[in-house]
């Protein structure tokens, strides 16, 4: 079966291409052939169908509808009189329309190709095939009315045992990898990445000229167009109520960007259809947003882009009254009372309690003995049955004590929200596709949620995800999220955004520190990333200097000429965003710094907590704050459990805000670096920390 992109035919195809979709797909071989076929969408006309060789000879397929009626008509002299009268000279009548189609793609194709390539058009063979007419049939009138310069076939060619010859024959020459990106970019214009979506420097080639843009590779494109047609009934044969997609990928893979030309592509094929992309935080939302806008120019048909909380606020009844939740510090002074009237003398920390609040509110309990025979596999935090009796108490004087106050925790949204949908009070079934960005990070409640919110039968649920990234919401496979991904999910290798010296760092950080991590974590795929400059560690003697000396930097490379949008500050607390913010506003010219989650890239510097930097690029990336993490770890007020649990965290945090940099990395640290950072500098040639 070769592998066909999109994997499954659009609803619009002629039942003549529908055939010839059928044929390539079961008749020629995965491993020596990739077949594209074009998307009905707002761009030129195209053939409907473009096939490459492993050896990168192509071949593109025009399908004609004319029938054998058709063709006997035109066999009578009088047919084109007849049927174009005056304008019969100036048309060949004859599958005119087909024969116009190829010989503007290949003009496009050949205003595309850089100078000094001109020649190579020819190398490119087009065929115009007639599934509905022998070629016996097929030949006067072809002679008559075809121009010399298209080929044909008729359908004894689309048998599946003459097929794959047939095509080998027929295929051109091997082409030049640059040649290779035009026809795509020609073909399915919807593969090209403009210069602005990526941050990692453009590659130089030695060539006349180049690609104004990057491509998505053919894993990328699959992902994107997998299960692209929405269906219009329901489906009886669907195994669930939902179509389901995930895609797992390393890094830098083009994850988002995979999100928002999906989107894109849904609204074009079906401008009405009800689309939301989903995040989990505002940063990356904003960044979304961004990248549909200038995707889509007219913004006529747009899907709904939020954050999951703000999306829970759209949908709550109007008749309920919506409470802002409570912020963190509000929310650790009520659970510290708590753990001190029911587990100050036990060995169970504040922090404990605070994740076991979060984790028994991702779920749907809703009494003890749901919570008491949980299954807690991955959590890393099993206490005994007195324990958990203990446990649950103290979460119930919790709740006791938010409700004696009007109060709700964040995880308290979902559970009221899902609550109302059970009470019938939320119209569910409302969309037809939902799209979730770094969906590692969402709970299973809210998995829940997003499902009822399917159109059934129809519905399409399309997850992209990082499991390496997966910090906030561990302790969880997706079976137990309430979703079966076996035989539906698809990995994503090969890293677009950064080089090979900081996914390399990023890397060995993270296998150092977790040696034994069993996760199901995506490992990158190093093969032909371009080198760049090393990773650099700035060791600090005082806190007050760490700030001090990243904006001093940041002003240096300003004054140099590097835009402000180039930049990305990570620091590991929220005080440290503010003061950066405040700090470079101060030294560089008001307004050139803002905090990411109020704004979008574009024009500012923007800063981000460590927590909130998922899904966030930038060609330079500064990340400070990382000793508060260390120190952290190295408490003696924490448990040797919760160490283990803290390291693992902060390993995933730090590794997410390592693989934000497309160029450059430049790492802060007060007071001597820990061992971990000087192993990984031996392992890493050419890395040379900056102390």
């Amino acid at each position: 079966m070769a592998r066909m992109i999109p994997n499954v035919p659009t609803l619009s195809l002629s039942p003549e291409a529908a055939r010839v979709f059928r044929l390539l797909k079961h008749a020629l071989p995965e491993e020596r052939y990739t077949a594209w076929l074009s998307l009905p969408i707002a761009h030129d006309p195209t053939p409907e169908f473009l096939i490459l060789r492993d050896d990168k000879r192509a071949l593109l397929l025009k399908v004609s509808d004319v029938t054998l009626h058709q063709v006997r008509e035109a066999r009578d002299p009088n047919f084109i009189q007849r049927l174009f009268g005056d304008k019969a000279n100036a048309s060949t009548g004859f599958a005119e329309s087909e024969q116009v189609v190829i010989r503007e793609f290949i003009t496009r194709f050949g205003a595309n190709l850089s100078s000094g390539t001109h020649g190579e058009i020819d190398l490119i063979p087009s065929v115009l095939l007639f599934p509905n007419v022998t070629g016996k049939d097929m030949r006067p009138v072809a002679d008559r009315h075809l121009s010399s310069d298209i080929a044909w076939a008729g359908k004894e060619v689309l048998s599946p045992d003459r097929f794959e010859a047939w095509v080998e024959d027929h295929v051109g020459p091997i082409l030049a990898a640059l040649l290779v990106d035009t026809l795509r970019s020609t073909f399915a214009p919807e593969t090209v990445i403009p210069h602005e979506f990526t941050v990692r420097a453009p590659i130089k080639r030695h060539v006349d000229a180049e690609l104004a843009e990057h491509l998505f590779d053919y894993d990328q494109e699959w992902a994107m167009k997998v299960d692209l047609q929405l269906p219009q009934a329901l489906d009886a044969e669907a195994e669930s109520d939902y179509r389901l997609r995930l895609i797992n990928g390393v890094a830098g893979s083009g994850k988002s960007l995979l999100i928002v030309y999906r989107a894109y592509l849904l609204m074009q094929l079906a401008p009405h259809s009800k689309v939301l992309i989903l995040t989990h935080n505002r940063p990356l939302t904003h960044d979304l947003q961004y990248r549909y806008q200038r995707l889509d120019g007219n913004n006529v048909f747009v899907p709904e882009i939020c954050t999951f909380m703000s999306w829970c606020k759209r949908l709550w009844p109007e008749d309920k009254r919506w409470q802002r939740p409570i912020g963190r510090k509000k929310r650790e002074y009520i659970a510290l009372q708590v753990w001190k009237a029911y587990l100050s003398d036990t060995t169970i920390s504040e922090q404990q309690l605070l994740d076991e609040l979060d984790w028994f509110k991702d779920r749907l309990f809703t009494k003890r003995e749901d919570y008491l025979q949980a299954n807690r596999r991955g959590r890393g935090f099993t206490p005994d049955q007195t324990g958990l009796d203990l446990i649950f108490e103290a979460m119930v004087a919790y709740n006791q004590e938010l409700q004696r106050r009007d109060l709700i925790d964040w995880t308290d949204v979902p559970r009221h929200l899902w609550l109302t949908i059970a009470e019938g009070r939320v119209e569910t079934g409302i969309y037809d596709a939902i799209l979730v960005d770094e969906a590692q990070f969402f709970a299973p409640i809210w998995f829940e949620i997003i499902k009822r919110m399917l159109k059934p039968g129809t519905g399409q649920l399309f997850l992209v995800a990082d499991p390496t990234q997966g910090f906030l919401k561990r302790g969880q496979s997706w079976l137990a999220s309430g979703l079966d991904v076996r035989g539906k999910s698809l990995r994503l290798n090969k890293s677009y955004r950064t080089t090979k010296e900081i996914l390399s760092f990023a890397s060995i950080f993270y296998r150092t520190r977790l040696p034994d991590d069993k996760e199901d974590i995506v490992a990158p795929d190093f093969m032909d990333m371009p080198n760049g400059v090393v990773p650099e560690l700035v060791s600090l003697t005082a806190q007050q200097d760490e700030i001090t000396r990243v904006v001093n930097e940041i002003r240096a490379l300003v004054d140099r000429g590097v835009p402000p949008h180039h930049f990305l500050v990570i620091h590991t607390e929220w005080w440290g965003v503010d003061q950066l913010v405040e700090r470079l506003n101060s030294v560089i010219y008001p307004g050139v710094a803002a905090n990411a989650k109020d704004v979008a890239t574009g024009k500012h510097i923007r800063v981000s907590t460590l927590n909130a930097c998922t899904g966030l690029e930038s060609p330079i990336v500064f990340l400070a704050g990382t000793h508060d993490l260390y120190q952290r770890e190295q408490s003696l007020r924490i448990s040797d459990r919760e160490r283990t649990e803290l390291i693992r965290d902060n390993t995933r945090k730090l590794y997410t805000a390592i693989t934000r940099a497309g160029q450059r990395l430049i790492i802060t640290y007060v007071g001597d670096p820990p061992q971990v950072f000087r192993q990984v500098v031996g392992e890493l040639p050419g890395w040379t920390p900056g102390f």
